[in-house]
């Protein structure tokens, strides 16, 4: 049992899920707002549990004085994945004034740390968490400074990076989303995943009809209630949302997890906000080697908030409800982002009535994709009655526009679900078009099964391949923003067949 705070009280204590505050946190990954310095060195720490931060910047200042150097010349900190949550680190951190990142052991095992200990190595799979995470943060071709330093409770290593070579490997741009790719006029848009031809004439007219409403403050109540029914639950189990990305910060702000993890790659946005709030973040990093699906016991056991999405943006898999059901637990806030699930005809694998898991279950949702809104902003979630209520009360007073609220409505109706039903059977026949193209591209290659308007491709030069489409015309996602990605994955829009076979011509030509 976990505490929330109770209105105009102290906190209380909550029956099931992450603790919950309406209270902003503060920044913890240690980037200033102010503008970025030029990327200097990395510091690796390796730290046991509750060092202080005062004992690791002991550490590290031992390091840098030991080349004559001080804080300034740090551009980053970095370490084990599982030492994230550590209070101290990230105290370091925001005293330095510079990013925190975490890599898994086996990436540790791999960077080749010269010194350290046998203890460290059977226990993390590298004799030095501070020589391998400094490392692996300066890429291929990074030098360390010195063996590490070592105080009682911390170990501390400097490396920098090749002359020439990439500076620093920082964290994925979790801002950059696939609008960016397409403000330069009269390029073709692959890289943005709301359907063409959107919204239709009669969403259009029915839309256009409300201004007429528009010195009404806007009610909800009707659109609440056609989200409810069309999901089968109570209204007040439906929050509605200026988007998805609106219920992402609410939670972000509203909860107080103790180990927030994301499953990844996926969409950026909730990271971003569990950041932006002050909530250290944990990843669960899928491999195209397992075709980007979940695999049992993938998700830490104490994670009392996990995100994952269904379909999951870049890698377009659709996990198994089933799959999802089971990480539900006492005491856990679960977050299912469906903002693509209904490309997937008829929504087999969706929670969205599931109402009898343990926890607190979050199913987002938005009209974004289908119906071409994504500059109305509007969205939904659905959870248990307490926890909306939370959210609710986070929320500033008239958060969705009357025309939102009206298209909430009416694509929650029957015939507008019905025309999505067919919709998504369009996409998947344009999928099929679309894989069939790219099985004949040199060198590409698709990891799993793809279900929804895109597709995640591996291609060895990917980037320079992005660059030559765009002086084609065609405007394509780059993957290297997603958390376990890189430069050489980009993800495609599924269009008509006209468009991807141009497009596929063009493919060949930037080959």
């Amino acid at each position: 049992m976990v505490g929330f705070p109770r209105p105009g009280g102290s906190p209380g204590t909550g029956p099931h899920g992450a603790q919950r505050t309406g209270r902003a946190g503060h920044h913890v990954d240690g980037a200033p707002r102010t503008p970025a310095r030029a990327p200097r060195l990395v510091l690796g720490l390796g730290l046991r549990r509750g060092t202080p931060a005062a004992e690791l910047l002991r550490a590290a200042d031992a390091a840098l004085a030991a080349h004559g150097l001080d804080r300034t010349a740090v551009a980053l900190v970095a370490t084990l994945d599982s030492k994230l949550f550590e209070p101290g680190l990230h105290a370091a951190a925001r005293e330095l004034g510079v990013p925190l990142t975490g890599h898994p052991a086996a990436v540790l095992a791999a960077a080749g740390a010269p010194g350290g200990s046998a203890r460290v190595a059977a226990a993390v799979g590298t004799p030095s968490v501070a020589e391998a995470a400094a490392l692996a943060s300066a890429g291929p071709g990074a030098r360390l400074l010195a063996p590490r330093t070592a105080t009682a409770a911390a170990t501390a290593a400097l490396a920098a990076p090749p002359p020439g070579g990439q500076q620093v490997n920082q964290q994925p741009d979790l801002r950059h989303h696939g609008d960016a790719e397409v403000r330069s006029a009269g390029l073709v848009d692959l890289a943005v995943n709301v359907r063409t031809g959107t919204p239709p004439p009669w969403l259009h007219a029915h839309l256009a009809a409300t201004l007429a409403d528009l010195a009404a403050y806007p009610d909800g109540t009707a659109a609440r209630a056609a989200v409810a029914a069309r999901h089968g639950r109570p209204a007040d189990e439906v929050l509605l949302t200026a988007g998805a990305a609106e219920a992402f910060v609410l939670l972000a702000r509203v909860l107080r997890p103790r180990r927030a993890t994301v499953v990844h790659p996926q969409f950026t946005e909730p990271e971003a906000a569990l950041r932006d709030a002050g909530h250290p973040v944990h990843r669960v990093l899928l491999t195209p080697e397992q075709g980007f699906r979940l695999p049992p016991g993938a998700v830490p056991e104490d994670a009392d908030l996990v995100v994952v999405g269904n379909p999951t943006n870049p890698t377009s898999i659709l996990h198994p409800a089933a799959a999802l059901a089971d990480l539900a637990r006492p005491g856990r806030t679960l977050v299912v982002d469906e903002a693509f699930i209904d490309t997937d005809p008829g929504e087999s694998q969706s929670l969205a009535a599931v109402r009898d898991l343990p926890g607190d279950v979050v199913v987002l949702r938005s009209l974004t994709k289908t119906w071409g809104l994504a500059g109305l902003r509007i969205g939904y979630l659905l959870a248990p009655a307490p926890l909306v209520a939370d959210l609710a009360a986070a929320q500033p007073l008239w958060p969705v526009s009357t025309p939102a609220l009206a298209a909430a409505e009416v694509c929650s109706a029957p015939a507008a679900l019905a025309e999505a039903d067919r919709a998504a059977r369009t996409t998947a026949a344009h999928r099929a078009h679309l894989l069939a193209g790219l099985a004949t591209v040199p060198g590409l290659r698709v990891h799993g099964a793809p279900a929804t308007s895109f597709v995640l491709v591996h291609l060895p030069g990917a980037a320079a391949v992005r660059a030559r489409l765009r002086e084609a015309g065609y405007a394509v996602r780059r993957g290297d923003t997603f958390p376990g990605l890189g430069p050489d994955w980009l993800r495609l829009a599924v269009r008509d067949p006209a468009t991807t076979d141009a497009f596929l011509a063009a493919l060949h030509k930037a080959l």
